[in-house]
């Protein structure tokens, strides 16, 4: 007798789910401070425009580093291509700023008028900058040989930017999870890798419902300071596991379990520094001011009047290196702490799903100008 089982075809078993993909951050911090530690000086020795290279090095660090699925990223962007879209930028900010300083000569009294529609040019200006500046970053992003890119106009995500925030203004800010989870989806219907097009899966709802208490008690961390670093850590955090869990590229998606405390320490920090330095800058002007005056004989309440140049000019170079000087620790600081570290806290906790579904991708797009990039520098918008 033949004992052999058959099963019909179409109901074979289907295989179990792969388990998720983490991903890998192998950044070495004394490397990276080093990193720009270097850059901060150069950027003081140059006025700051070494700061495109530097803005460069922190990202080719932070992409190298980064694996998923043993693979690293690679990020292909020039610091000449940032310097040319900032002078772009530039060359269409300037003639702003100048006809606004020129209806505030010739109309004093219009001044104000004339600061409302000068405030809504320069928000659109900075919505547009972050749309097109992710753009650039996108298409300088590589993986696996393939390349990210955007398409999209910078001006529709500008004009819904600006509806929305007129929307969160109105509500006191009751609207802003709508308005995250709106423009987060025009962003990534707009994201692709290679030919695999990317969605968002956010909602307001979910997020609202992260932080409503947040909300609530806002007021309470204004008036109150040391509530209020706890409260915009405690925002952020819940920011990005919402915005990481509703990420979606073709088939491949991603969730985080960052915690709702992963950020405490690192704004702590943060401020911890700025103490420190403000102190150590105040004793510095106090030892400056009692040089000054030892070697002039002069009173100390005279060494900055206008009345005694030989006086007040050494106190002036002081005060300028002393400020420079802690510019530069801050800077250093900020990049530390609120780029690499958060950037290791948030990485760590990722899980990527289906990442197989990335394997067999067709490369497509084209490189965007560096212009968002100047703009977002312009106007002090500028991002990762």
């Amino acid at each position: 007798m033949n004992n052999m089982q058959w099963t019909p075809i179409g109901s074979e078993p289907l295989p179990p789910p792969l388990p998720p993909t983490r991903v890998d951050f192998t950044g070495n911090r004394p490397e990276f401070r080093k990193l720009v530690t270097k850059g901060a000086v150069l950027e003081l020795v140059t006025l700051g425009f070494y700061r495109f290279w530097l803005v460069t090095d922190i990202r080719r660090h932070l992409w190298t580093h980064t694996a998923i699925d043993g693979d690293a990223a690679e990020y292909t962007g020039r610091a000449k291509e940032l310097l040319v879209g900032f002078l772009f930028a530039l060359a269409i900010l300037v003639p702003i700023y100048l006809a606004y300083f020129l209806v505030g000569i010739e109309f004093e009294r219009w001044q104000g008028f004339a600061s409302a529609p000068l405030f809504l040019a320069f928000y659109a200006f900075g919505q547009f900058a972050i749309f097109r500046a992710r753009r650039y970053r996108l298409t300088r992003t590589v993986w696996r040989g393939v390349r990210f890119w955007m398409d999209g106009s910078g001006w529709a995500y500008s004009l819904r930017a600006m509806l929305w925030g007129l929307l969160v203004f109105l509500t006191l800010g009751l609207a802003l999870p709508w308005r995250e989870a709106a423009l987060e989806r025009y962003k990534m219907q707009h994201t692709h890798y290679g030919d695999l097009s990317g969605d968002f899966e956010g909602d307001g709802w979910t997020f609202f419902k992260r932080g409503w208490w947040l909300w609530l008690l806002s007021p309470v961390a204004l008036v109150i300071f040391p509530l209020a670093p706890f409260f915009y850590a405690e925002f952020k955090a819940r920011e990005w596991r919402w915005w990481l869990d509703g990420i979606r590229i073709g088939g491949v998606s991603l969730s985080s379990e960052l915690p709702h405390d992963a950020f405490y320490g690192l704004y702590w920090k943060v401020i911890g520094w700025w103490t420190l330095l403000s102190m150590i800058f105040a004793a510095y002007l106090g030892g400056a001011t009692m040089l000054v005056v030892r070697l002039t004989g002069l009173p100390a309440e005279q060494v900055f009047g206008p009345e005694n140049g030989a006086g007040s000019i050494p106190m002036l170079v002081a005060m300028v290196v002393g400020y420079f000087a802690v510019a530069l620790a801050v800077n250093i600081v900020m990049r530390v702490y609120l780029q690499r570290d958060l950037w290791a806290k948030v990485l760590e906790t990722v899980e990527v799903y289906n990442v197989a579904a990335a394997a067999d991708v067709r490369g497509s797009g084209q490189l965007a100008s560096a212009l968002g990039e100047g703009f977002a520098d312009g106007l002090d918008v500028a991002g990762f």
